[in-house]
């Protein structure tokens, strides 16, 4: 069985990470291109999860620190700079955390969403069967009903501003986030911290997903996006996919098996001295 070492792999992604010193990131502009070249990236690096991230391409492989004036810190900026902008997509998407996706491909997350077309309507048939929460509903029907909101307005609006309705509220948003259906575009000067985001529907701020993502069949949008996955982190197994996209095991299976027939991936590879079966970019083995 091939083997791959854990040198030869540290090695490509700290190329396709960008943790080199010489590759780093030093502009938005330069973040946004990174983003495009990996098709999506965390915001900050995610515990237990390989990914590329604005923070490692930027900072290097180093833990994110609490002082607030890191020179890595520098990616905060770029993420409010370009709320709004369309040049890439963010919001809390994979692992419901920070996620930077090329515009390109948000056609293809979006095509494995809840949303079938009809932003007045697709809530409202996931909240009949169980799917969407009362909370989720009522943060939805505001940005609906009034347009772009910041959130701390929308928390009032939503009948959710106490205290005790922390949780609910920021489980809601998050939800939303995760299944493309609200965004943040902003940033307001409001609430205790004086920062809050302004969020808004995500198919009336970029309608064109609408129609983009029905041209991709659910297969297709999978293969696409493990294809990308692989692309930046050389090496994985059927668990590390399964985890970051949170699909079923038939599906992470399908499109494994699709990869792997095309020659784009190598099945039964070892890693070293790691259990289990992994899957790898034939250029590393």
């Amino acid at each position: 069985m091939p083997e791959i070492s854990l040198q030869r792999l540290k090695d490509y992604q700290s190329e396709t990470f960008r943790f080199e010193p010489a590759r780093r990131l030093h502009s938005a502009d330069e973040a946004v291109a990174f983003v495009n070249e990996r098709g999506f990236t965390f915001f900050w690096p995610i515990t237990g999860i390989r990914l590329p991230s604005l923070w490692g391409a930027v900072a290097g492989d180093r833990p994110v620190p609490n002082e607030h004036d890191d020179p890595g810190h520098v990616t905060w900026g770029w993420k409010d700079e370009l709320l709004g902008q369309r040049r890439w997509y963010y919001a809390k998407v994979l692992r419901k955390r920070g996620t930077m996706i090329s515009l390109e491909y948000a056609p293809h997350f979006y095509a494995l969403s809840e949303n079938y077309g009809s932003p007045e309507e697709d809530y409202l048939t996931l909240y009949e069967q169980g799917r969407l929460t009362q909370e989720a509903r009522q943060v939805y029907e505001v940005l609906l009903q009034e347009g772009p909101m910041h959130t701390v307005a929308l928390r009032k609006a939503a009948r959710m501003s106490s205290r005790e309705s922390d949780g609910r509220f920021t489980k809601a948003m998050t939800d939303l986030q995760a299944d493309f259906k609200i965004m943040p575009v902003g940033v307001a000067r409001a609430g205790a911290w004086n920062y809050a985001f302004i969020y808004e529907i995500t198919a009336r701020h970029h309608p064109e997903l609408i129609e983009l993502a029905q041209q991709i069949g659910e297969n297709q949008a999978r293969q696409q996006l493990s294809g990308l996955y692989f692309r930046s982190v050389g090496a994985a197994t059927r668990n590390d996919l399964q985890r970051l996209f949170g699909w079923r095991p038939a599906q992470t299976e399908r499109s494994l098996a699709a990869l792997v027939k095309e020659g784009f991936l190598l099945n039964d590879i070892e890693l070293e001295n790691q259990r289990g079966e992994h899957y790898a970019l034939p250029e590393l083995v």
